[in-house]
């Protein structure tokens, strides 16, 4: 029923605007984080491409208010911010301790932040790309589900900049400054800074404490970019990226609401220092070369209160859990491409060292029972891994509208570890992804394509306590089948494109979980299973529609039915997707704009059987922006809908501790304004 009532509305918007047809056209729309920039409707796979004029006007501050607008994807409030995505129903939930293993991989300016997304943070963003499907062939191992790629503004020879301020409801207040231009009069370097901090309560009310701040947000963005080009064969980009996100983490109640009650009240921070270099350069005419070179060093606190309670809470028992983990992880990578016009060929290197201290500390006692228990145990593990891949692609046109397009890459990884309670592993494996697509361009302006891709995760093992006979899990590999058409149409006006898919998941890897002693929360283990083959069957759909200069109309869809091999369906796969939206912009400076996006409810987990409820959200701006300066009234889930994010089912009451159902729930209501000055 909502999504007729949704398509009926969007229906009679255009309908209504038929009228009002105007010359705007659609800008193309480029792909970066593919091998080769390439306009979107030369891309043969689904990707979404939010650009900065969306950003701005549609979130706030982090990726996750975004992610409700793009077809099939999904992210788990596992944490404070969205660290882990789902595209497709593939993708991590959590990973309290684990050897580093993502299935969709993430980078910001060319840097590896895959499995740690708490840092994407939104000013200065200059596109957002969400590639879904596996990557084989481009990013391997560990895109099995897709990619996100964050780029953040360029660098230009023209002096520009941006300041803004926003303050709003839960305490909200940002500030941001953004500068660049040339550094010489031929203009050949250029250079853009920004720096933005955030900070608000986080929407939690901790009565015990009598605090709003225990679940606050603190964060902090500083980015650097140079472009450089001492010759027409040469050029290069440096990008350095510097985020320190220290936000609290009391998260989620008892009475699944948002008043806490924890005595102690943890964290989630993660401090991150990455850089990148890209240099492109012409060798021969035909022939160019790409060399990308990145690391990123992050420290991850995460930490919580384990009982979620406090001493007046369990009267007359004693029960007081907490559990720390620290999490310091480096990469260092460097890819190499040689290429001509129908051709590529690379080599790829990552390492990667993840250093884990983990310590819960507790104690419970019963005075009915004359029971007690304490907890004292601290685990520590060091994690080293090096992949190493050979790619290629090459790309064969039939005829000038017809073109076979072939990639394969072959990647070999080693790994070492050792941890405190004396486990010590060392596995490797060699594993291979690709894809093979066909397009056609059945005219100038509608593009057809049917494509079948291999992608890959790597096997491993689990760490510390975990169930019996389930220390280690296989690689798992997905195929997937792909068709869809890209269009653009009415004079430039109208774009739309549509995708259908099925996937097939061999050894399917799932994060599972089980309560190790009944009455102790800290002992809530979570391991990798293989669970057999896995199933979708998927269409997706966006349209972009410009009825006239001043209006703007955009809708996308997400259907899929995501199952596991013993027929129930993937956690964190919603059945459908739904997002809708109009902007106005009048050449007077007016503008407003509304979004609306629906969820289905969706399995919280593979451990248990508890769904969410399905929810709608509708997000609203109005502002004025002038010459050189803008100034604009928001607000955030508009009617104050309560929806869940993240669902946990195990025992966390004394004395029975019976099986109970907790959420922690999204945002509610927020209302601020923005003022920004352009330079």
């Amino acid at each position: 029923m909502l999504i007729k009532s949704r398509g009926r509305l969007f229906a009679t918007i255009i309908f209504f605007s038929r009228a009002l047809l105007a010359e705007t056209a659609i800008d193309e729309i480029t792909v970066t984080a593919d091998f080769r920039e390439r306009a979107l409707a030369d891309v043969p796979f689904s990707v979404s491409v939010i650009n900065a004029e969306f950003i701005d006007e549609a979130a706030v501050q982090h990726f996750e208010e975004l992610i409700n607008i793009v077809p099939n994807m999904n992210w788990s409030g596992d944490g404070h911010r969205a660290r882990y995505f789902q595209i497709r129903g593939v993708g991590e939930l959590e990973q309290y301790q684990g050897a580093p293993n993502p299935s969709i991989g993430f980078l910001i300016d060319d840097i590896d932040f895959s499995g740690i997304g708490t840092i994407a943070t939104l000013f200065d963003i200059e596109s957002v790309e969400v590639l879904r499907g596996p990557q084989g062939s481009r990013y391997g191992a560990n895109a099995l589900g897709g990619l996100i790629y964050m780029r953040s503004v360029a660098p230009s020879p023209e002096r520009n900049g941006r300041v803004f301020i926003t303050v709003g409801g839960d305490d909200a207040r940002s500030i941001g400054i953004a500068a660049g231009g040339a550094l010489n009069d031929t203009e050949t370097t250029s250079f853009r800074l920004s720096a933005q901090q955030h900070q608000s309560n986080g929407f939690r009310d901790n009565t015990f404490l009598n605090r709003e701040d225990t679940n606050g947000r603190d964060e902090t963005t500083v980015r650097a970019r140079m472009h450089f080009t001492p010759s027409a064969k040469i050029d290069a980009n440096v990008s350095v990226l510097y985020a320190k996100v220290d936000n609290g983490y009391d998260a989620f109640a008892l009475d699944n609401t948002y008043t806490m009650l924890s005595d102690k009240p943890g964290k989630d921070a993660q401090e991150s220092l990455g850089a990148s270099l890209r240099l492109d350069w012409t060798v021969f005419e035909n022939l160019s070369a790409t060399s990308i070179t990145s690391f990123a060093d992050s420290n991850i606190d995460f930490s919580f209160d384990a009982d979620w309670g406090n001493d007046d809470s369990w009267v007359p028992f004693t029960y007081d859990f907490v559990s720390l983990s620290d999490r310091a992880r480096k990469t260092v990578s460097q890819e190499f491409r040689l290429g001509a016009d129908h051709w590529l060929v690379g080599i790829y290197a990552l390492h990667l060292n993840d250093d884990v201290v983990t310590v819960n500390l507790g104690e419970y006692f019963d005075p009915i029972n004359i029971w007690s228990d304490s907890v004292n145990d601290t685990f520590g593990s060091d994690y080293d891994a090096t992949n190493v891949a050979l790619f290629g692609q090459y790309d064969h046109d039939f005829t000038a509208s017809t073109r076979l397009s072939s990639g394969l890459r072959i990647e070999h990884r080693t790994t070492s570890y050792v941890d405190t309670a004396g486990l010590s592993a060392a596995p490797s494996e060699t594993m291979w992804g690709g894809e093979l697509s066909l397009s056609h361009a059945v005219s100038d302006s509608v593009n057809i394509y049917a494509s079948l891709s291999k992608g890959y995760k790597a096997g491993g093992f689990n760490l510390g306590v975990v169930p019996a006979g389930r220390r280690n899990f296989d690689t798992e590999n997905m195929l997937t089948l792909e068709a869809g058409m890209k269009s653009t149409l009415e004079d430039g006006r109208l774009q739309l494109n549509v995708a259908v898919f099925h996937n097939r998941r061999n050894d399917q890897q799932v994060r599972t979980s089980t309560q190790l002693v009944p009455n102790d929360p800290a002992s809530f283990v979570f391991f990798t299973d293989n669970v057999g083959e896995g199933e979708a069957l998927g269409f997706e759909a966006d349209v972009r529609w410009f009825p006239a200069d001043a209006w703007e109309f955009y809708a996308t869809v997400g259907l899929i039915d995501a199952t596991l091999e013993s027929g129930r369906k993937m956690a964190h796969a919603p059945p459908f997707t739904v997002a809708a939206g109009v902007a106005y912009r009048n050449p007077n400076g007016l503008y407003a704009r509304l979004d609306a996006t629906a969820k289905d409810a969706f399995y919280f987990d593979v451990s248990h059987d508890q769904k969410s409820e399905p929810f709608e959200l509708l997000n609203a701006r109005v502002g004025y922006e002038g010459e050189s300066w803008l100034v604009s009234l928001w607000t955030r889930n508009l009617f104050d809908r309560s929806y869940a994010v993240r669902g946990f089912f195990f025992g966390n009451e004394p004395p029975d501790f019976p099986n109970t159902l907790y959420t922690r729930l999204g945002d509610p209501r927020q209302i601020g304004v923005t003022v920004e000055k352009r330079f």
